[in-house]
Protein backbone atom coordinates (compact mmCIF):
# COMPACT_ATOMS: atom_id res chain seq x y z
CA UNK A 1 0.00 0.00 0.00
CA UNK A 2 1.55 3.37 -0.99
CA UNK A 3 2.39 5.84 1.74
CA UNK A 4 -0.18 8.62 2.08
CA UNK A 5 0.77 12.27 1.89
CA UNK A 6 0.68 12.91 5.63
CA UNK A 7 2.99 10.01 6.46
CA UNK A 8 5.29 10.97 3.60
CA UNK A 9 5.48 14.55 4.83
CA UNK A 10 6.19 13.43 8.38
CA UNK A 11 9.11 11.32 7.12
CA UNK A 12 10.35 14.22 5.01
CA UNK A 13 10.28 16.57 7.98
CA UNK A 14 12.14 14.08 10.19
CA UNK A 15 14.80 13.75 7.50
CA UNK A 16 15.00 17.56 7.14
CA UNK A 17 15.14 18.40 10.83
CA UNK A 18 18.90 17.85 11.36
CA UNK A 19 19.77 20.24 8.55
CA UNK A 20 17.37 22.90 9.80
CA UNK A 21 18.70 22.62 13.34
CA UNK A 22 22.22 22.99 11.99
CA UNK A 23 21.48 26.00 9.74
CA UNK A 24 18.97 27.93 11.90
CA UNK A 25 19.12 26.51 15.44
CA UNK A 26 17.85 29.72 17.05
CA UNK A 27 14.80 29.76 14.78
CA UNK A 28 14.02 26.07 15.22
CA UNK A 29 14.10 26.54 18.99
CA UNK A 30 10.85 28.54 18.62
CA UNK A 31 9.26 26.59 15.75
CA UNK A 32 6.32 24.28 15.34
CA UNK A 33 6.08 22.03 12.31
CA UNK A 34 3.49 19.74 10.80
CA UNK A 35 1.00 19.40 7.98
CA UNK A 36 -2.32 21.13 8.64
CA UNK A 37 -4.64 23.08 6.37
CA UNK A 38 -6.19 22.67 2.94
CA UNK A 39 -5.68 19.64 0.77
CA UNK A 40 -6.69 15.99 0.83
CA UNK A 41 -3.35 14.96 2.37
CA UNK A 42 -4.07 17.06 5.48
CA UNK A 43 -7.27 15.06 5.93
CA UNK A 44 -5.69 11.69 5.21
CA UNK A 45 -8.04 11.43 2.22
CA UNK A 46 -5.52 11.59 -0.62
CA UNK A 47 -5.23 8.88 -3.24
CA UNK A 48 -3.53 8.34 -6.58
CA UNK A 49 -5.70 10.96 -8.25
CA UNK A 50 -4.67 13.56 -5.66
CA UNK A 51 -1.12 13.56 -6.97
CA UNK A 52 -1.88 15.56 -10.11
CA UNK A 53 -1.62 18.89 -8.27
CA UNK A 54 -0.54 20.46 -4.97
CA UNK A 55 0.66 17.17 -3.49
CA UNK A 56 4.03 15.91 -2.33
CA UNK A 57 6.48 15.86 0.58
CA UNK A 58 6.23 19.16 2.47
CA UNK A 59 5.57 20.67 5.86
CA UNK A 60 4.43 23.85 7.49
CA UNK A 61 6.98 25.66 9.64
CA UNK A 62 4.97 27.84 12.03
CA UNK A 63 6.85 30.63 13.76
CA UNK A 64 6.04 33.61 15.96
CA UNK A 65 5.08 36.46 13.63
CA UNK A 66 7.95 38.78 14.65
CA UNK A 67 10.57 36.04 14.36
CA UNK A 68 9.38 35.08 10.89
CA UNK A 69 9.65 38.69 9.73
CA UNK A 70 13.12 39.26 11.19
CA UNK A 71 14.67 35.95 10.07
CA UNK A 72 12.88 35.43 6.77
CA UNK A 73 16.04 35.47 4.61
CA UNK A 74 17.90 32.96 6.80
CA UNK A 75 14.88 30.67 6.91
CA UNK A 76 14.55 30.72 3.11
CA UNK A 77 18.25 29.95 2.69
CA UNK A 78 17.92 26.94 5.00
CA UNK A 79 14.82 25.66 3.21
CA UNK A 80 16.55 26.07 -0.17
CA UNK A 81 19.14 23.51 0.99
CA UNK A 82 16.48 20.79 1.35
CA UNK A 83 16.29 18.18 -1.43
CA UNK A 84 14.06 18.79 -4.43
CA UNK A 85 12.71 15.24 -4.20
CA UNK A 86 12.11 12.74 -1.43
CA UNK A 87 11.41 9.03 -1.80
CA UNK A 88 10.83 9.56 -5.50
CA UNK A 89 8.36 12.45 -5.14
CA UNK A 90 9.03 16.15 -5.90
CA UNK A 91 8.95 18.20 -2.73
CA UNK A 92 6.81 21.34 -2.33
CA UNK A 93 9.15 23.51 -0.27
CA UNK A 94 10.34 25.81 -3.06
CA UNK A 95 8.46 29.14 -2.85
CA UNK A 96 6.80 28.69 -6.24
CA UNK A 97 5.32 25.32 -5.19
CA UNK A 98 3.97 26.20 -1.75
CA UNK A 99 0.64 27.76 -2.78
CA UNK A 100 0.65 29.57 0.56
CA UNK A 101 -0.13 26.25 2.26
CA UNK A 102 3.28 24.98 3.40
CA UNK A 103 6.70 26.41 4.22
CA UNK A 104 7.27 29.20 6.76
CA UNK A 105 4.00 30.57 8.14
CA UNK A 106 3.16 32.90 11.04
CA UNK A 107 1.32 31.19 13.88
CA UNK A 108 -1.35 33.86 14.33
CA UNK A 109 -1.49 34.58 10.61
CA UNK A 110 -2.19 30.91 9.90
CA UNK A 111 -5.19 30.82 12.21
CA UNK A 112 -6.36 34.29 11.15
CA UNK A 113 -6.59 33.08 7.56
CA UNK A 114 -9.19 30.46 8.49
CA UNK A 115 -10.94 32.05 11.45
CA UNK A 116 -10.84 35.75 10.66
CA UNK A 117 -9.32 36.28 14.11
CA UNK A 118 -6.02 35.55 15.85
CA UNK A 119 -7.49 34.00 19.00
CA UNK A 120 -9.66 31.06 19.93
CA UNK A 121 -13.29 32.24 19.59
CA UNK A 122 -14.43 33.64 22.91
CA UNK A 123 -18.17 34.08 22.34
CA UNK A 124 -21.00 32.28 20.59
CA UNK A 125 -21.07 35.06 17.99
CA UNK A 126 -17.42 34.46 17.11
CA UNK A 127 -17.94 30.70 16.88
CA UNK A 128 -21.02 31.14 14.69
CA UNK A 129 -19.15 33.44 12.30
CA UNK A 130 -16.71 30.71 11.20
CA UNK A 131 -17.66 28.13 8.53
CA UNK A 132 -17.37 24.56 9.77
CA UNK A 133 -14.93 23.57 7.03
CA UNK A 134 -12.58 26.41 8.02
CA UNK A 135 -12.49 25.08 11.56
CA UNK A 136 -11.73 21.64 10.13
CA UNK A 137 -8.98 23.02 7.91
CA UNK A 138 -6.99 24.55 10.76
CA UNK A 139 -7.37 21.56 13.12
CA UNK A 140 -6.82 18.61 10.77
CA UNK A 141 -3.56 16.88 9.89
CA UNK A 142 -0.77 16.47 12.39
CA UNK A 143 1.70 18.58 14.36
CA UNK A 144 5.13 16.93 14.11
CA UNK A 145 6.93 19.21 16.55
CA UNK A 146 6.12 22.25 18.68
CA UNK A 147 9.00 23.66 20.70
CA UNK A 148 7.13 26.49 22.44
CA UNK A 149 3.59 25.15 22.36
CA UNK A 150 1.90 28.30 21.02
CA UNK A 151 0.57 26.65 17.88
CA UNK A 152 -0.63 23.54 19.73
CA UNK A 153 -2.30 25.56 22.48
CA UNK A 154 -4.39 27.40 19.87
CA UNK A 155 -5.19 24.09 18.19
CA UNK A 156 -6.20 22.51 21.50
CA UNK A 157 -8.58 25.39 22.20
CA UNK A 158 -10.34 24.84 18.87
CA UNK A 159 -10.44 21.05 19.21
CA UNK A 160 -12.28 21.46 22.51
CA UNK A 161 -15.14 22.04 20.05
CA UNK A 162 -18.11 24.36 19.94
CA UNK A 163 -19.69 25.59 23.16
CA UNK A 164 -22.73 23.40 23.77
CA UNK A 165 -25.15 26.25 23.02
CA UNK A 166 -23.61 26.66 19.57
CA UNK A 167 -23.65 22.93 18.88
CA UNK A 168 -27.32 22.74 19.89
CA UNK A 169 -28.25 25.69 17.68
CA UNK A 170 -26.53 24.12 14.70
CA UNK A 171 -28.13 20.74 15.34
CA UNK A 172 -31.55 22.41 15.55
CA UNK A 173 -31.01 24.06 12.16
CA UNK A 174 -29.85 20.78 10.61
CA UNK A 175 -33.01 19.09 11.88
CA UNK A 176 -35.12 21.65 10.05
CA UNK A 177 -33.25 21.35 6.73
CA UNK A 178 -33.24 17.56 6.85
CA UNK A 179 -36.99 17.57 7.48
CA UNK A 180 -37.85 20.27 4.97
CA UNK A 181 -35.62 19.10 2.09
CA UNK A 182 -35.55 15.35 2.61
CA UNK A 183 -38.65 14.26 4.49
CA UNK A 184 -41.11 16.75 2.97
CA UNK A 185 -39.97 18.33 -0.29
CA UNK A 186 -38.13 15.45 -1.95
CA UNK A 187 -41.14 13.07 -2.03
CA UNK A 188 -43.37 15.86 -3.35
CA UNK A 189 -40.87 16.76 -6.07
CA UNK A 190 -40.66 13.12 -7.13
CA UNK A 191 -44.46 12.83 -7.22
CA UNK A 192 -44.57 15.84 -9.54
CA UNK A 193 -41.79 14.48 -11.75
CA UNK A 194 -39.75 17.63 -11.08
CA UNK A 195 -36.34 16.00 -11.07
CA UNK A 196 -34.34 19.23 -10.98
CA UNK A 197 -36.07 20.28 -7.77
CA UNK A 198 -35.67 16.73 -6.46
CA UNK A 199 -31.93 16.87 -7.12
CA UNK A 200 -31.64 20.16 -5.21
CA UNK A 201 -33.72 18.85 -2.32
CA UNK A 202 -31.59 15.70 -2.12
CA UNK A 203 -28.39 17.76 -2.14
CA UNK A 204 -29.63 20.04 0.66
CA UNK A 205 -30.67 17.02 2.70
CA UNK A 206 -27.34 15.27 2.12
CA UNK A 207 -25.25 18.26 3.21
CA UNK A 208 -27.40 18.80 6.31
CA UNK A 209 -27.26 15.08 7.19
CA UNK A 210 -23.47 15.06 6.89
CA UNK A 211 -23.17 18.16 9.06
CA UNK A 212 -25.58 16.64 11.60
CA UNK A 213 -23.46 13.50 11.83
CA UNK A 214 -20.28 15.50 12.42
CA UNK A 215 -22.04 17.64 15.04
CA UNK A 216 -23.32 14.58 16.88
CA UNK A 217 -19.73 13.28 16.92
CA UNK A 218 -18.36 16.67 18.03
CA UNK A 219 -16.13 16.89 14.96
CA UNK A 220 -15.79 19.72 12.45
CA UNK A 221 -17.10 18.84 9.00
CA UNK A 222 -14.56 19.27 6.18
CA UNK A 223 -15.09 20.93 2.81
CA UNK A 224 -17.99 19.23 1.02
CA UNK A 225 -15.67 17.39 -1.37
CA UNK A 226 -14.36 15.23 1.48
CA UNK A 227 -17.34 15.24 3.87
CA UNK A 228 -18.86 11.96 2.70
CA UNK A 229 -15.53 10.13 2.68
CA UNK A 230 -14.63 11.19 6.23
CA UNK A 231 -18.16 10.82 7.58
CA UNK A 232 -17.98 7.08 7.04
CA UNK A 233 -15.16 6.88 9.62
CA UNK A 234 -17.10 8.62 12.42
CA UNK A 235 -18.04 6.34 15.34
CA UNK A 236 -21.61 7.63 15.76
CA UNK A 237 -23.82 6.97 12.71
CA UNK A 238 -20.89 7.45 10.33
CA UNK A 239 -21.34 4.28 8.30
CA UNK A 240 -25.12 4.47 8.47
CA UNK A 241 -25.16 8.06 7.19
CA UNK A 242 -22.71 7.23 4.40
CA UNK A 243 -24.76 4.18 3.38
CA UNK A 244 -28.03 6.14 3.31
CA UNK A 245 -26.53 8.94 1.23
CA UNK A 246 -24.95 6.44 -1.17
CA UNK A 247 -28.38 4.90 -1.66
CA UNK A 248 -29.83 8.36 -2.24
CA UNK A 249 -27.11 9.19 -4.77
CA UNK A 250 -27.34 5.93 -6.72
CA UNK A 251 -31.10 5.47 -6.88
CA UNK A 252 -32.68 6.46 -10.22
CA UNK A 253 -35.84 8.50 -9.81
CA UNK A 254 -37.63 7.81 -13.06
CA UNK A 255 -40.31 5.61 -11.49
CA UNK A 256 -42.33 5.82 -8.25
CA UNK A 257 -40.87 2.49 -7.10
CA UNK A 258 -37.29 3.68 -7.54
CA UNK A 259 -38.05 7.04 -5.94
CA UNK A 260 -39.40 5.29 -2.86
CA UNK A 261 -35.99 3.66 -2.29
CA UNK A 262 -34.50 7.13 -1.83
CA UNK A 263 -37.38 8.22 0.41
CA UNK A 264 -37.07 5.07 2.53
CA UNK A 265 -33.31 5.63 2.97
CA UNK A 266 -33.99 9.18 4.15
CA UNK A 267 -36.66 8.10 6.63
CA UNK A 268 -34.40 5.36 8.01
CA UNK A 269 -31.57 7.84 8.53
CA UNK A 270 -33.89 10.36 10.19
CA UNK A 271 -35.02 7.63 12.57
CA UNK A 272 -31.40 6.95 13.53
CA UNK A 273 -30.72 10.66 14.01
CA UNK A 274 -33.85 11.06 16.15
CA UNK A 275 -32.72 8.20 18.38
CA UNK A 276 -29.27 9.75 18.79
CA UNK A 277 -30.80 13.12 19.66
CA UNK A 278 -32.70 11.44 22.48
CA UNK A 279 -29.65 9.43 23.55
CA UNK A 280 -27.64 12.66 23.87
CA UNK A 281 -30.52 14.28 25.79
CA UNK A 282 -30.82 16.97 23.13
CA UNK A 283 -34.57 16.50 22.92
CA UNK A 284 -37.28 14.05 23.98
CA UNK A 285 -39.51 14.22 20.90
CA UNK A 286 -40.69 10.77 19.88
CA UNK A 287 -40.83 9.62 16.26
CA UNK A 288 -38.53 10.63 13.42
CA UNK A 289 -40.17 13.83 12.13
CA UNK A 290 -37.19 16.16 12.53
CA UNK A 291 -39.28 19.28 11.98
CA UNK A 292 -40.63 18.75 15.52
CA UNK A 293 -37.19 17.87 16.93
CA UNK A 294 -35.52 21.11 15.75
CA UNK A 295 -37.44 23.55 18.01
CA UNK A 296 -37.14 21.13 20.92
CA UNK A 297 -33.36 21.00 20.55
CA UNK A 298 -33.17 24.79 20.34
CA UNK A 299 -35.17 25.20 23.55
CA UNK A 300 -32.17 23.71 25.34
CA UNK A 301 -29.95 26.64 24.31
CA UNK A 302 -29.23 28.72 27.41
CA UNK A 303 -28.09 31.97 25.77
CA UNK A 304 -31.35 33.94 25.31
CA UNK A 305 -30.41 35.76 22.11
CA UNK A 306 -29.16 32.59 20.45
CA UNK A 307 -32.21 30.62 21.59
CA UNK A 308 -34.54 33.22 20.09
CA UNK A 309 -33.00 33.08 16.63
CA UNK A 310 -35.00 31.61 13.80
CA UNK A 311 -34.68 27.85 14.26
CA UNK A 312 -33.63 27.38 10.61
CA UNK A 313 -30.74 29.83 10.91
CA UNK A 314 -27.31 28.38 11.44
Amino acid sequence: MPMNGLSLSRSFFEASLPLLRERIPDVMAHAAAGLVGEGSDCLGADDGLSRDHDWGPSFCLWLPDALLRSECDRIEQALAALPASFQGHPTRMAPERRMGRVGPLPVKGFYRRFLGMDHVPASWREWMSIPEYHLCSCTNGEVFMDEEGEFSAFRKGLLAYYPEDVRRKKIAARCMIMAQAGQYNLPRCLQRGDFTAAMLAAARFAEAALSMTFLLNRRFMPFYKWAGHLCEKLPLLGRRTAAALNTLARTPWDSPEQGMKAVDAIEELCTLVSTELRDQALCHVQGNWLWEAGPAVQMGVREPELRQRNVMED
